[in-house]
């Protein structure tokens, strides 16, 4: 069936409507980071660079790693530019742009997210790793889209309904791709990640306006969860990441540099050198896979 004009929005230069990028601009293997000056920061790895394209918050490199093709690109903060972003790239590699029909076979994209999160548990040091194993969304995206949850997942949903509900909020369970957890994060601790739809009173923070619940840190260090786990960290893209790329058919992880533990109101003393650590082992890692 032919998309409309008004769905598919196709730029004169036959770019897709956001992102600005042709279907031959992307590799299968895909980093996306929040900031765009980050960028950079990861494709200054790069063996060589082919294509470098900005346009608004978005800033695409694609290069390669030794023989092994790489897009980076940002997607701005939160799960609203997420909504836009991962729909554009799944268009790129599956619906004709020509005909506008989408394609008989599907092609999966590895998405890897690396960003910065919040520890809730005490006992997560700053400046360590962690990926996000599962992603429950408190952003209100997932709702708008068809999509079930199996009895498992449900019993986690009803765990942390409680604590969100008076706060308006109906959340949503997403997981990050098995096969890029045992590719990738063997090794690497797993978590379970509270995904935001700000970063100040969605996440219990106050500086001149007061939370709704402001025992809200407490209570999520406190929570538990089905099979005895509990929350680990905070952040505001992930819950979209898994969501949409489970509903697509593609593959999806979400590496997280841990600079502030909640629970202990610290924060790390050098950002940049922990994200850059974050980086390198992720790149390392995208380089071994077969």
């Amino acid at each position: 069936m032919k998309i409309p004009e008004s769905e598919l929005i196709i730029n004169a230069d036959g770019s897709i409507y956001h992102l600005n990028l042709l279907p031959e601009d992307i590799a299968e293997t895909i980093i996306t980071v929040g900031d765009p000056e980050r960028v950079d920061d990861v494709s200054k790895y790069f063996d060589s660079i082919e294509l470098k394209k900005t346009k608004r918050e978005f800033v695409i490199h694609t290069g390669y790693l030794g023989k092994k093709r790489i897009t980076v690109l940002s997607t701005g903060m939160g799960t609203d530019n997420i909504d836009i972003v991962f729909n554009e790239l799944d268009a790129l590699v599956n619906v004709d742009f020509k005909t506008r029909e989408v394609k008989p076979e599907l092609t999966s994209l590895n998405l890897i997210r690396i960003g910065t999160s919040g520890a809730v548990q005490p006992d997560i040091d700053i400046d360590s790793f962690l990926v996000s194993e599962i992603a429950i969304g408190l952003d209100g995206l997932m709702g708008f889209y068809n999509s079930q949850t199996t009895t498992s997942e449900q019993k986690y949903l009803k765990a942390i309904y409680p604590l969100v509900s008076p706060l308006g909020v109906f959340p949503s369970f997403t997981h990050a791709s098995e096969k890029l957890l045992n590719e990738l994060a063997h090794d690497i601790r797993k978590g379970v990640t509270l995904t935001n739809a700000g970063f100040y009173g969605p996440q219990g923070r106050q500086i001149r306006l007061e939370p709704k619940n402001k025992h809200y840190i407490d209570e999520l260090v406190d929570l538990v969860l089905p099979d005895n786990r509990r929350i680990t960290n905070l952040e505001m893209e992930t819950s979209g990441i898994y969501g949409l790329s489970t509903l697509l058919g593609h593959h999806a992880i979400s590496f997280n540099a841990i600079l502030a533990n909640r629970a202990k109101q610290e924060f790390t003393k050098d950002a940049h050198k922990t994200v850059d650590n974050l980086i390198k082992l992720v790149l390392e890692r995208i380089d071994n896979i077969q």
